[in-house]
């Protein structure tokens, strides 16, 4: 499989979000009219369509909504990546997030498990947020 694909293009506006991840921080936006915060970052709120949002580092505290084992995937990077665990979850403030969940057999996945925030470093110098069970139980 090829070493090469799209990375996300990081533009002005996504920038902070790039270089907070780098640092190990993830960043959400909040919006001041209506005060929900939201993820993925957008240049405005989704809920009310306020431009009057601003970035927010998120606790990196979340619960698993639901999760996927993907034992197939042609596209790269992710085919060299199987299996692999795609899931949804609900950040601590607000925003449910499409990540991955690393570190843990799917066994001991269940709805609600709380996670915590990690870095995976992709290609590029890109670190990507995912998740991983907040407690060995």
């Amino acid at each position: 499989m090829s070493d090469t694909f799209a990375l996300p293009e990081i533009d002005p506006f996504t920038r902070p979000y790039w270089e907070a991840a780098k640092e190990g921080r993830l960043l959400i936006r909040r919006c001041g009219a209506c005060g929900r915060a939201h993820h993925y970052p957008r240049e405005f709120c989704p809920r009310c369509w306020s431009e009057d949002v601003v970035w927010e580092r998120a606790s990196g505290r979340a619960v698993l909504y639901t999760w996927s084992a993907v034992h197939r995937n042609d596209l790269p990077p992710f085919g060299d990546r199987v299996p692999y665990i795609a899931a949804v979850v609900d950040l601590a403030e607000g925003p449910r997030m499409m990540t991955e969940i690393v570190g843990c057999a799917q066994e001991r996945l269940r709805v609600g498990a709380a996670l915590r925030l990690t870095f995976r470093q992709d290609a590029g110098d890109l670190a990507v947020p995912v998740f991983t069970l907040a407690a060995q139980e």
